[in-house]
């Protein structure tokens, strides 16, 4: 892969094959992170896919129903300092 100027910015191409390995789309935000390096090696990332609007929103529903029947919300004491 080559790093490539874009804008003020660098970019990298990413082959088709990774890409699917990764499942990764046009659009996904993705996170880098530095790997911890160890001697001797070069340098690598830790590359995470973030999830979309879709995949959040179907994790909140996952927790639906989650609370024991006897729960009651009291706003009175979720705001009490």
């Amino acid at each position: 892969m080559q790093v490539s100027k874009w804008g003020n910015s660098l970019a990298v191409r990413l082959p088709v094959s990774l890409v699917r390995e990764l499942g990764i789309a046009d659009g996904d935000e993705l996170v880098l992170q530095p790997a911890p390096r160890q001697a001797a090696q070069p340098a690598s990332v830790i590359v995470t896919r973030l999830p979309g609007k879709l995949e959040r929103l179907q994790a909140v529903r996952h927790l639906r129903g989650s609370w024991g029947a006897d729960f009651a919300f009291d706003r009175d004491e979720a705001n009490a300092r």
